[in-house]
């Protein structure tokens, strides 16, 4: 039987079952691809309800429900066959589950895609329904809140959970360095599931932007696992993505030894697209890069944008220069096999330790139309219009931002120099507003950071008044916050505000 599942060719055309009784998930490669004798619902046809479990399948993920359960469970089509990656459960308001289905319905059914209608009980006996929806050639179930839905729980293990962020570094989280048994991240649209050893995403996205996530965990040392995230519905939708290719993510544990040499990855990444890295540091926070793409060995480098503005051509040493880490090589690149390769920094301002995580975040050009990266799943969820204002939280694309001070420098020095300034006065004047709008922007953030930090040592320490046992935790948690103050201190007198330019 497991030899032949590789063999097998599901169905690629939308597809809805009516299994007639309980049935095993052995059985769910036989009977996507036309092997068993489940009823097929015909398009445009209702079913009110089932006599055994309710399958959609589309050709690339498959819904089941099944009667003796209480969460649909999503499969996706590996290389030998169909997979089951992760659950879907509902949850009321104040976190009661649903433990027992009491019926389902066919709502919609086209060629297009179908919706199942589902109600639980919890074990307190509350009613929770929810609507559950798949379309054809899609990635995506679609959840849709009824009567007492409250939350949705995405359940699939595993030991990395990532908050994709597109100005700044990432917040990845790593269970085995989290002793807490649940985890509460700030909302933003979107949570990352690394699960299936490397080869499946789960991608949350979801309107309500009002809640925190509540991330739990399980296990004990080098095998605690994230268990599941819990999303709050506010009354909207909220949509679970898998993503699957073999190695569609990695994972590997850079050692102290390997600081400022070159590291090859026992990884190709399977598709040409914008990578995402994101490196550890020894304060348990997040560096994050994107991977530079090489066309021909020897060559310059591309370093791909997702904001609209082109791509950046890196030379083939991969040198590059900031104000704080000064002269250094970009640390992460692939061959124009795919090959993917680090270079960890060699730098006292900002060191690379423990698990590096890499996954794809956004198109190139050569991506292929069948592959699937982090934002289109979010422009095909929320939409083109929503999908590009949190692109653009802060302004980043849209807001006009000035001109950055060097440059500003570097084209007034030789006005200045030739003594035409008299000649020039428009063109000095326009330059000098660009470089002022840069100066309130970049002042503007700092701001805000340090707002952030403020009101982040406020809550920490309510938090250590109320649960004493996490006092340690919450310590070192307070410690990477005050940094925030010490690094504004140590640069305050050359940080300037507008008023030293106007």
């Amino acid at each position: 039987m497991v030899a032949q599942v590789s063999e097998l060719k599901p169905r690629k055309a939308f597809t809805v079952w009516d299994t007639g009784k309980a049935s095993a998930a052995d059985f769910l490669n036989i009977a996507l691809s036309g092997g068993d004798e489940w009823t097929m619902i015909a398009p445009d046809k209702k079913h009110e309800s089932f006599k055994g479990d309710a399958v959609l399948s589309n050709g690339q993920i498959a819904a089941v429900l099944h009667k003796q359960d209480s969460a649909v469970v999503v499969h996706g089509r590996g290389s030998a066959g169909f997979v089951a990656r992760y659950r879907l459960r509902l949850l009321t308001a104040g976190g009661e589950p649903a433990t027992r289905l009491e019926r389902m319905t066919l709502v919609e059914n086209s060629r297009s895609g179908a919706c199942l209608e589902a109600s639980f009980k919890t074990a307190k006996g509350t009613e929770i329904t929810g609507r559950f929806r798949l379309k054809r050639g899609d990635v995506c179930i679609q959840v849709e809140p009824g009567t007492g839905a409250g939350k949705l729980r995405v359940e699939c293990p595993g030991r990395f959970v990532v908050l994709p962020d597109f100005f700044a570094d990432d917040i990845t989280l790593d269970a085995t360095r989290l002793p807490l048994s649940t985890v509460e991240l700030p909302s933003e649209n979107f949570i990352l599931h690394l699960i299936s050893n490397g080869h499946a995403l789960a991608l949350c996205v979801f309107e309500n932007r009002q809640q925190d996530i509540k991330v739990t965990l399980s296990g004990e040392g080098g095998h605690r696992q994230v268990t599941g995230s819990e999303i709050g519905f506010e009354g909207k939708k909220v949509w679970v993505a898998l993503l699957e290719d073999l190695h569609i993510w990695h994972t590997r544990d850079l050692k102290a030894e390997e600081t400022g040499k070159v590291v090859p990855l026992d990884w190709k990444m399977p598709f040409p697209a914008q990578w995402r890295v994101d490196f550890s540091r020894p304060n348990d926070l997040t560096d994050s890069w994107e991977m530079l793409l090489q066309e021909k060995q020897g060559g310059a480098y591309i370093k791909p944008s997702w904001l609209g503005g082109g791509e950046d051509t890196i030379p083939a040493n991969r040198s590059r220069w900031n104000t704080v880490l000064g002269r250094y090589p970009y640390p992460c690149w692939s061959d124009p096999d795919r090959q993917g390769f680090l270079q960890p920094l060699k730098s006292k301002v900002l060191q690379f330790a423990g698990p590096v995580v890499v996954y794809p975040i956004n198109r190139v050009k050569t991506t292929p139309l069948d592959a699937y990266t982090v934002v289109d799943v979010m422009r095909n969820t929320l939409g083109v219009g929503p999908c590009e204002h949190i692109l653009d939280l802060e302004g980043q694309k849209a807001q006009y931002r000035g001109r950055a001070t060097c440059s500003v420098r570097d084209e007034l020095t030789p006005i200045y120099t030739d003594n035409k300034q008299k000649q020039l006065r428009a063109k000095i004047d326009k330059t000098l507003d660009e470089g002022l709008t840069f100066v309130k922007h970049i002042r503007g953030r700092i701001t805000r950071y340090i707002e952030f930090g403020q009101k982040m040592r406020q809550y920490l320490a309510e938090q250590k008044q109320a649960h004493p046992e996490l006092a340690e935790f919450i310590g070192e948690l307070y410690m990477l916050t005050q940094d925030i103050d010490v690094r504004l201190a140590a640069r305050g007198d050359k940080i300037k505000t507008e008023h030293h330019f106007a």
